[in-house]
């Protein structure tokens, strides 16, 4: 499995339904796990970002597809990174010339 990060920010429309979003992410998470994924940890965070997830997945395409799912509902919007273990980076820098 691959590792991802996602940052969010709430939407205007996300913030003003600030109070349904444990509900939201409940069901954010049982997707992923649906698509073949799992959440690793969310987390409220303060600064640029108000949300920080962590999760699995097999490949990008799960990946889209959750992110893109999570979109049309138009509470958050993402930036999405993938993540490399210490030991996944080790077996990258092998490779360099």
């Amino acid at each position: 499995m691959q590792i991802y990060v996602t940052l969010y920010r709430w939407t205007e429309q996300g913030i003003k339904n600030v109070k349904e979003s444990p509900a939201r992410i409940k069901a954010a998470a049982k997707n992923v796990e649906a698509l073949g994924g799992k959440l690793l940890g969310i987390y409220v965070t303060m600064g640029e970002y108000d949300l920080v997830a962590i999760y699995e997945a097999p490949n990008d395409e799960v990946v889209a597809t959750a992110l893109l799912a999570q979109g049309v509902l138009g509470n958050v919007r993402s930036t999405t990174l993938r993540a490399f273990t210490a030991d996944q980076f080790a077996e990258i820098v092998k490779k360099l010339p």
